[in-house]
């Protein structure tokens, strides 16, 4: 622990569980105010508890992200509560419908996972950028996933593709827009990680769980710290020349 961001708040959508759960708790151990929002409060409040044992300070705003009047309601609770807002992971997202081919998706499927997946990434940025405005700066770091920077087998659904593609084209337009202005912002790229999505996708399936770990030379699924490690990373000083990167964690599955 080094306090790199001692006194500084930090929003994080899909803070719940999984790799969002592991980024927030990150940012509370080097010392941000932590917002944590997302959908299922019980949850959320978990994730908010767990962060206080450790003697760290969260608090929890409910928050379907693909709700303007939400989204706008969460960066201002960050103001309230902390006065401010520095860093934000744009993290909350969906899986949508996995192994069903382009032509037979569900419009409802497909209109869901895209109304999570992208527009709630844009509208998070619609609230969270102005904020940082004020202060002169800022970093925002977008959660796509390799099936934003490649095509692949079925396993993660059309939609999903599709919606992690468009967060790194939003997330470059955006970055260009803002870096002059102060702000920089990225998006990170997981490969498959350990997380309850994942585990509901694999479902016990031995023969497509080593299906997917085969993809990665590491020859393992990724964990959520290692990920939120690249997240924390991006959004320090150490990363202060990068900006519209799509930054991936991913085990080789690249390569």
């Amino acid at each position: 622990m080094t306090g790199q961001f001692k006194s500084k708040v930090a929003l994080v959508t899909g803070g719940n569980s999984g790799i969002g759960q592991a980024i927030a708790l990150a940012f509370a151990k080097e010392g941000a105010k932590v917002v944590v929002a997302a959908r299922r409060a019980p949850e959320g409040k978990e994730t908010v508890a767990m962060i206080e044992e450790r003697g760290g300070t969260a608090h929890f705003v409910p928050t379907d992200v693909s709700k303007a009047a939400e989204v706008k309601a969460m960066v201002a609770a960050c103001i309230t509560e902390y006065g401010g807002l520095d860093y934000a992971v744009n993290n909350a997202g969906i899986g949508g419908t996995a192994a069903i081919p382009a032509a037979d998706y569900k419009e409802e499927v497909w209109d869901e996972v895209m109304d999570i997946n992208l527009k709630g990434v844009w509208l998070c940025m619609k609230y969270e950028i102005p904020e940082m405005l004020e202060r002169g700066q800022g970093a925002i770091v977008n959660m796509s996933s390799i099936t934003g920077l490649k095509g692949g087998p079925l396993v993660a659904g059309v939609a999903y593709y599709a919606s992690k593609h468009g967060v790194i084209g939003l997330t470059k337009a955006a970055a260009n827009e803002y870096a002059a202005r102060g702000l920089r912002i990225n998006a990170v790229c997981p490969a498959a990680i350990e997380t309850p999505m994942m585990e509901r996708e694999l479902a016990h399936n031995e023969k497509l769980t080593a299906r997917i770990v085969a993809m990665h030379p590491v020859r393992r699924l990724g964990r959520p710290e290692e990920v939120a490690a690249a997240t924390l990373w991006l959004c320090s000083e150490g990363a202060s020349f990068v900006t519209g990167h799509a930054h991936p964690v991913d085990g080789g599955a690249l390569i």
